[in-house]
């Protein structure tokens, strides 16, 4: 796991080093472990490293293999990549390290690009052809690991984050309106290739990039996966079995597949509770387990260590639990702000920073339950969309899940950002896409491959990140996703969602940790805004630099402040909480950038 950056100019000067640095330094929380730089010409890399597999410097990154022609610089782990070594050496090919970037390398010259589709695991990485002068960049299947970019007619830069792509310079950081409508739609998922700002794009999940010395860009998708019933029937009881293998071996697989222990973030949900019962009935012993809690609040309770604790004294795990006072919530809060690579409205955000934070002091590798209720239905507002019958498919999934409805966005931000119904016309677009039976399996395959990538999945990488530890999600495993996507809706939102999971868990779990309604990591105090929380969004909306940038309608914004509590999302979401996050990123890393 590793922070990534580069360079390939189109106009006939070599690569800037000096960006290349400066990227490289914003990097360095990612990979504490070591630094480097590579630069042909006009191509130059950057890279900071976190051991995890091959602690030796013989894997240390850029990586040059001089007599293939090819240099790479990678973020992720490729669990497969013993077996493609075993294959690579039965065909000839020599190493010189013990990991899974050099497999990588060789992939590509035994393979070609076509070598993305034999990787199991989540990546993100960049490979430069010395001889053909071509760079390639490729990003795993469920958009695990993060690829920005930004380009003009004279560059192509990218990057892990957005941060490190400001600080090299040349970044058009004008408000992008497709994304700002994205962003307050779907609480703060902007799908691929856009962001929040017009000069950074994104690669899309599951697909490659190729870029010639001309600039010619060439994008490509290199994985498709149906959300249909197979043509053989199969049974309840047969689909349970399979998902409980799936999962298993991705559990297990894992935890395997790691120089240095591996640990778990249980939250006391079903989901990463489950985790634990099945890394220990794979025999792990000596299994590292953390929670984090906050203050609860009049109408939520901030902890859920009354259902992590039985989990953790079950399987004797070594369990450590942080208890966060709102105080210090609020004081850590910038620097939360700090590690997002695009303003995510989460509030388990916060709470994953902070949990991350402790979580380093005693393991690189942890394993996290992010992509369960996507993957098999868990959350409230699927059970909702099913039970609809009125309707086109875009009204029944956004009545239950748009933040706001067009009219509300076009309320909310002043009259320069007032456009069109971007994000109803992207969502029309996915739930019609082919390959679906029913509306539900087209939402559901629409979540996993877009909208989950942009919400937990992407809170996780950065918050984790951000404190040098690795997160790995076994429920995004991709054969399993493939073999969720084909088993009947119906299966997967009984009992309220996730019943292949419950059936799995039932005897491993405590019934209480199995039978609780669905949980989150719970922050109230950016839920129910009060007090120092109310003043602390209230001064970042008041302040010169939000009027001056002139987003926000302010009849909006003072509605907002006079009573936040009154004014949630669908999905429960604080809409105060929304607007301030968002001018509050900008703030701390454009108008820095820019400073």
């Amino acid at each position: 796991m590793c922070g990534l950056c580069g360079e390939l100019r189109f106009d006939g000067y070599p690569a800037n080093l000096d960006a290349i640095q400066r990227m490289t330094a914003r990097l360095e929380r990612r990979g504490p472990d070591h630094g480097g730089s590579y630069s042909d010409g006009p191509l130059g890399f950057g890279h900071r490293r976190l051991a995890i597999i091959d602690l030796s410097t013989h894997a240390n990154q850029p990586m040059v293999d001089q007599a293939l022609g090819l240099s790479l610089v990678f973020n992720g782990t490729i669990y497969n990549y013993p077996e493609l070594r075993r294959e690579l050496l039965a065909e000839g090919y020599h190493f010189f390290s013990e990991g899974d970037s050099e497999v990588i390398i060789k992939a590509f010259h035994a393979w070609g690009e076509t070598c993305v589709e034999r990787f199991h695991g989540m990546f993100a990485f960049a490979l430069w052809d010395l001889e053909r002068k071509r760079l390639f960049l490729a990003r795993d299947r469920l958009g695990i690991k993060p690829l920005y970019y930004s380009a003009d007619r004279n560059r192509f830069r990218f990057a892990s984050n957005t941060q490190a792509l400001l600080s090299g310079g040349g970044v058009d950081t004008d408000i992008d309106p497709v994304g700002l409508h994205h962003q307050f739609t779907l609480h703060a998922v902007v799908p691929a290739p856009n962001t929040i700002l017009k000069g950074v794009r994104k690669l899309a999940p599951g697909h490659c990039l190729s870029i010639d010395m001309q600039g010619r860009l060439n994008e490509r998708s290199y994985w498709r996966f149906p959300a249909t019933r197979p043509e053989k029937p199969v049974s309840d009881g047969e689909w349970l079995e399979l998902i409980h293998e799936a999962l298993r071996t991705a559990v297990r697989t894992r935890n395997e597949i790691a120089d240095v222990p591996v640990g778990v973030l249980l939250s006391g949900g079903l989901d990463s509770s489950l985790l634990v019962a099945l890394l220990a009935e794979a025999g792990v012993s000596d299994l590292r387990t953390f929670s984090v809690g906050f203050e609860d609040h009049p109408a939520e309770r901030g902890s859920e260590f009354e259902y992590s604790d039985p989990v953790a004294q079950r399987y004797q795990t070594l369990h450590r639990k942080f208890l966060i006072p709102n105080a210090e919530v609020l004081q850590r809060l910038p620097e939360a702000v700090d590690a997002m690579a695009e303003p995510m409205f989460g509030q388990d955000a916060v709470a994953f920073y902070l949990l991350g934070e402790q979580v380093s002091k005693e393991v690189k590798v942890v394993q996290s339950g992010q992509g369960a209720d996507e993957v098999f239905g868990g959350y409230f507002w699927y059970a909702r969309m099913m039970a609809e019958t009125e309707g086109t498919p875009l009204q029944r999934f956004s009545r239950h899940y748009f933040d706001r409805d067009h009219e509300e966005f076009l309320q909310t931000v002043s009259s320069r950002y007032r456009g069109e119904d971007y994000t109803s016309r992207l969502i029309s677009g996915l739930l019609a896409e082919p390959e679906a039976d029913s509306f539900m399996d087209a939402v559901l395959h629409m979540d996993v491959t877009t909208l989950i990538v942009d919400d937990p999945v992407k809170r996780v990488d950065n918050m984790t990140m951000a404190w040098g530890l690795e997160a790995r999600v076994p429920f995004l495993d991709h054969k399993l996703v493939e073999l969720s996507a084909r088993c009947p809706p119906e299966l997967k939102l009984r009992e309220g969602g996730k019943y292949p999971l419950k059936a799995m868990a039932r005897g491993l779990l405590p019934d209480a940790v199995i039978d609780r309604p669905k949980g989150y990591f719970p922050m109230p105090a950016l839920k129910y805004v009060r007090g120092d929380f109310l003043n602390f969004m209230r001064n970042i909306l008041e302040s010169r630099a939000c009027r001056e940038r002139g987003l926000y309608s302010r009849a909006y914004v003072d509605m907002l402040v006079s009573a936040p509590e009154m004014h949630h999302t669908r999905l429960q979401g604080s809409k105060l909480w929304h607007l301030a996050l968002l001018e509050y990123w900008l703030q701390r890393n454009v108008d820095t950038a820019a400073a």
